[in-house]
């Protein structure tokens, strides 16, 4: 587990993710054409718990959705 600085509607915050959430937070931001920050925006606004975990949720369910 790794921890990542990025900033936020315009404020700096960390966030603790394995390495295969990092990649694979990386690679929904490049596959939308969006900053890895614009996608951490997105899912903070929407979120009900810590970041860290509804990261970890999102990145989850749109890999469950791409088996559908």
């Amino acid at each position: 587990m790794k921890k990542h600085t990025i900033t936020i509607a315009g404020h700096m915050t960390s966030i603790s993710l394995e390495d295969v959430f990092w990649q694979a937070l990386q690679d929904e931001a490049a596959r939308q054409e969006i900053s890895v920050a614009a996608l951490v925006a997105q899912i903070d606004k929407d979120r009900t718990t810590g970041l860290s975990s509804a990261i970890r949720v999102y990145l989850f369910n749109r890999l469950a959705d791409g088996k559908k």
